[in-house]
C-alpha cells in the first residue's frame, strides 16, 4: 500500500490542541447476570493539534471505533473527558452537539450503507448545509465546489449513489464532510471497503484536501501501512487503550510494543518465504504482546 504523496507540517504557529481526549473510560452497561458490564475503553488520552494528522490504530475489538464514537458523542462516557476546542463532548446535549457539528465531522467505513440510495447526491450534500441555515443558491454553488474538490464532475448532483464505483461513492462521503469546512474530521476505516489502487487515490485526496483546507483528521485503521503515509502521528490501540504513540515514522519503522511488532508483520509481502518468515514472526509478537 503506497501514497504518493505525504502530510505537510502542522503550521507551528497554529493552537496545539484541538481536540482533547482526557483518561477516557467507555463502558457499556451489562443486561443481567449472563451478561455483564463491558468496559470498552480504559482511560485512554488522546489529543489532535489543528491540521494534524493523528492515526489510530488496531485490530477489530481494539477499542479504536468505540473511541471515535466518543469523539462524535455517539458512545457513553462513562470517566474522563472529551473536549473540542475546549468545549465538553462526551457530557454534552443533544443541542450542544448539534453546535459543534459544523466543525466536526466524519467519513465512515462504507460508503455503500452511508449513503441514502433515494437521494441524490445534490439532495445529500445539500442536507447538511439546508440543516445548517444555508441559502439554497448558496448550498448549490457550495455543493458544486465541493465535488470539484473531490473530483467528481458537476453531473453527479443528479445522480443517485448506485450510480457510482465504491471509489467514487467514498468522494461523495468525503464531499458531504468537507461541505461546512470542518476543523476535524474523525473517518473511521474511510479505505477499508476499497481496493489497493482505489485505495492510494482516496488517501491522496485525503492528503490534498487537508493542504487545501487545513483540516484535521482522526484517521482510524486497522492497517499500519495505511496511516503511514498519511499521519503525523500514530496511536496503537490494544484492548481498550493506548500502548504506543508518538512520530509516524518512528512508530511505523521501529515499533517498541510487541502489538504494534505485530500489526506491522501483518502487512503482506509479495515474496512467500519472506512471508511465510513473517508469520512465524507474528506468532512471536504476538505471543510477547499477550504477556506485555
Amino acid at each position: 500500500m503506497t501514497s504518493h504523496a505525504a502530510p505537510e507540517t502542522p503550521s507551528p504557529t497554529a493552537p496545539r490542541t484541538l481536540l482533547a481526549v482526557d483518561d477516557l473510560v467507555v463502558e457499556y452497561p451489562g443486561k443481567g447476570f449472563r451478561k455483564p458490564s463491558f468496559r470498552a475503553l480504559h482511560g485512554v488520552s488522546l489529543d489532535v493539534g489543528p491540521g494534524e494528522t493523528v492515526g489510530l490504530v488496531g485490530e477489530s475489538g481494539s477499542g479504536k471505533t468505540t473511541l471515535g464514537r466518543a469523539v462524535l458523542g455517539l458512545a457513553p462516557v462513562t470517566a474522563g473527558s472529551v473536549l473540542f476546542e475546549g468545549r465538553s463532548i462526551g457530557h454534552a446535549s443533544r443541542r450542544e452537539r448539534r453546535s459543534i457539528s459544523d466543525e466536526l465531522q466524519v467519513v465512515f467505513q462504507d460508503p455503500y450503507t452511508s449513503l441514502n440510495p433515494a437521494m441524490t447526491v445534490g439532495s445529500i450534500l445539500a442536507e447538511p448545509l439546508v440543516t445548517h441555515g444555508t441559502a439554497a443558491r448558496d448550498a448549490r454553488r457550495r455543493i458544486s465546489e465541493v465535488l470539484d474538490q473531490v473530483g467528481l464532475p458537476a453531473g453527479s448532483i443528479d445522480r443517485r449513489p448506485r450510480e457510482f464505483s465504491g471509489g467514487q461513492r467514498q468522494r461523495v462521503a468525503i464531499a458531504r464532510a468537507i461541505a461546512l469546512s470542518p476543523k476535524l474530521i474523525v473517518c473511521d476505516e474511510p479505505v477499508s471497503a476499497l481496493d489497493l489502487s482505489t485505495q492510494a487515490r482516496v488517501l491522496d485526496l485525503f492528503l490534498q484536501i487537508q493542504r487545501d483546507t487545513g483540516v484535521a483528521y482522526l484517521f482510524i485503521s486497522h492497517d499500519l501501512e495505511v496511516v503511514r503515509h498519511l499521519s503525523h502521528r500514530v496511536a496503537v490501540m490494544y484492548r481498550g487503550e493506548i500502548v504506543e504513540h508518538g512520530p509516524a515514522a518512528r512508530v511505523t519503522e521501529r515499533p517498541t510494543h510487541p502489538y504494534t511488532q505485530r500489526l506491522l508483520l501483518a502487512s503482506p509481502v509479495p515474496d512467500p518465504d519472506r512471508q511465510a518468515e513473517r508469520r512465524r514472526e507474528r506468532l512471536e509478537a504476538s505471543k510477547r504482546a499477550a504477556a506485555a
